[in-house]
């Protein structure tokens, strides 16, 4: 069941893709979001083989927004004094 699951993923994502760039930011954070869990469920049914490929497809159609939360998440944050 969770490989249909990933396939269902991978046409959302796909999907969202070709929206206008002003449409990709609510449906592609849920599906970012919705990522960790189901590399989660593939791991508990298949194995890590699964969840490597998985995390590969992750990566590579998340990349960017990826780099951009990592980045936020290793700024900086300005002393408010």
């Amino acid at each position: 069941m969770s490989i249909f699951a990933a396939i269902l993923w991978v046409f959302a994502t796909s999907f969202v893709a070709m929206l206008p760039v002003e449409r990709h930011y609510l449906p592609g954070r849920i599906l970012l979001l919705l990522a960790p869990v189901l590399l989660i469920w593939l791991g508990w049914e298949h194995g890590w083989g699964a969840v490597a490929f998985g995390l590969f497809a992750v990566a590579s159609m998340y990349r960017r927004p990826i780099r951009y939360y990592w980045a936020k998440l290793r700024q900086k944050k300005e002393d408010p004094s």
